[in-house]
C-alpha cells in the first residue's frame, strides 16, 4: 500500500509552511482512524506497547507519501468525572458532560496534572525507526478551549463567562500552562519536525465563545505555544474545525501560526480559503469528509488535480482530507486522492 512518489522530504514540508516553492506538493493528514492506519501500513497490531503502535502509525503515513508521522508526546491528560450515557459505550458526546469543575471548591480540590512528569521517551526511542527525511509532529492529546469545555461544560463555561469570569479566568490559565509545558517538553526531541496545536473552535456559523472572549481567554495561551515552537526554529499550525473567517487575521497576524488545517465545504470550501488567506498563511488538507463521502472516484481526482493546478504555482498548499483519515469512508475514496497527486505530479 505505498503510494509514494519521492522519499520523504521534511525541508519539503517546511518550505511548503513558509509558502516557497516546492520539489513535490505534499500531502498532509492529521491522524487516520486505527483501522486506517492498519490498511496503509499493511499490517495489524492488537496490542498495546505504544512503541509499536508509533512504528505502525509512522508506516500508514510513510506509505500515503507523508514527511511525517503524528503523535502525541504522551499520555498526558487532565483528569475528569466520565459522564454516565447508559450504557451506550461512550459513543454519545455532548459538549455539556464536563461536571469536574463547577466552582471555585471543586476548582481548589482539583489535581491538575504536570505535563513534565509524563513519560516522552518515545520520542527518542523511535529515532532509529524513522525513514530518512522523515520526522515526527506532535499534536495534543488536551487543548485549551476544548480541555476547559471538558472539565467544566459548554453551558456552564457560558455561564461563568457571567456569574465568575474570575474563576474561569484561573480555569484557562491553569489549562494553559499545563498545555504549554506539554509542548516545551516535545519540542526538545530533535525527532519532532514541528508541532500541531489542535483545538476546535467554532459550530458551522459561528465560534462557540464570542471573538472578545476567545481573545481574553484563549487566544493568548495559542500564542505563547507558537512561540515554544518558534523559539526552537519549528513550525507550528493550527488544527480547529468550525467557523473561522471571523478569527483568521488573529490566527496569522497575532498568533502567528505557520499553517491553518481542517476546512468545511458548508463553511468555506478549501478553494476559497486558499484564494482567501493563501498568501498570508500556509492552508492544508480540505478535501471536505462530506464530499468525499458523497463523490465518486473519479470526481474525487477531478477536484484534487483542480486543487493542485490552482496552488501550485503560489505554493502553500498540501492536499489532505478537511479533517482526518476515518474509518467510515471506503479506502478507495483516500486512494483517489493519493493517485490523482501523483498523476499530475509525475508528469
Amino acid at each position: 500500500m505505498n503510494y509514494r512518489i519521492t522519499e520523504p522530504n521534511i525541508e519539503n514540508l517546511f518550505r511548503m509552511f513558509r509558502r516557497e516553492p516546492v520539489e513535490k506538493v505534499p500531502f498532509f493528514e492529521l491522524f487516520m482512524d486505527y483501522p486506517v492506519y492498519e490498511y496503509f501500513a499493511g499490517r495489524t497490531y492488537d496490542g498495546t506497547d505504544e512503541l509499536e503502535i508509533l512504528k505502525l502509525t509512522v508506516d500508514a503515513f510513510y506509505n500515503i507519501g507523508c514527511d511525517y508521522a503524528t503523535t502525541f508526546s504522551s499520555d498526558f491528560a487532565f483528569p475528569r468525572k466520565q459522564p454516565d450515557h447508559g450504557g451506550s459505550g461512550g459513543v454519545t458526546v455532548s459538549l455539556n458532560d464536563g461536571n469536574t469543575i463547577t466552582d471555585r471548591e471543586s476548582f481548589e480540590a482539583y489535581k491538575w496534572p504536570d505535563p513534565w512528569s509524563f513519560d516522552c521517551s518515545r520520542l527518542e526511542k523511535i529515532r532509529d525507526y524513522l525513514p530518512k527525511g522523515m520526522k515526527l509532529a506532535v499534536w495534543g492529546p488536551e487543548s485549551i478551549l476544548e480541555s476547559v469545555t471538558a472539565l467544566v461544560g459548554y453551558d456552564n463555561l457560558c455561564y461563568m463567562l457571567v456569574d465568575d469570569p474570575e474563576l474561569l479566568q484561573d480555569i484557562f490559565d491553569k489549562v494553559g500552562e499545563a498545555v504549554v509545558g506539554y509542548y516545551e517538553q516535545a519540542v526538545t526531541y530533535d525527532t519532532v519536525g514541528f508541532l500541531i496545536s489542535n483545538d476546535d473552535w467554532g459550530f458551522n456559523t459561528q465560534t462557540f465563545l464570542s471573538v472578545e472572549d476567545l481573545r481574553k481567554y484563549v487566544f493568548p495561551w495559542h500564542k505563547k505555544i507558537v512561540e515554544v515552537a518558534h523559539k526552537h526554529g519549528k513550525p507550528i499550525i493550527l488544527h480547529s474545525c468550525g467557523y473561522m473567517n471571523d478569527v483568521m487575521d488573529d490566527i496569522i497576524d497575532e498568533m502567528k501560526y505557520d499553517g491553518k488545517h481542517s476546512f468545511e465545504d458548508n463553511i468555506l470550501s478549501v478553494e476559497d480559503s486558499y484564494r482567501r488567506w493563501g498568501d498570508r498563511i500556509a492552508i492544508l488538507g480540505g478535501v471536505d469528509l462530506q464530499y468525499l463521502s458523497a463523490s465518486t472516484e473519479e470526481e474525487i481526482k477531478e477536484r484534487c488535480k483542480k486543487l493542485y493546478y490552482l496552488t501550485k504555482d503560489k505554493g502553500g498548499y498540501a492536499l489532505g482530507t478537511g479533517n482526518s483519515m476515518v474509518d467510515y469512508l471506503d479506502p478507495k475514496k483516500y486512494i483517489a486522492m493519493l493517485e490523482a497527486w501523483r498523476e499530475v505530479q509525475s508528469n
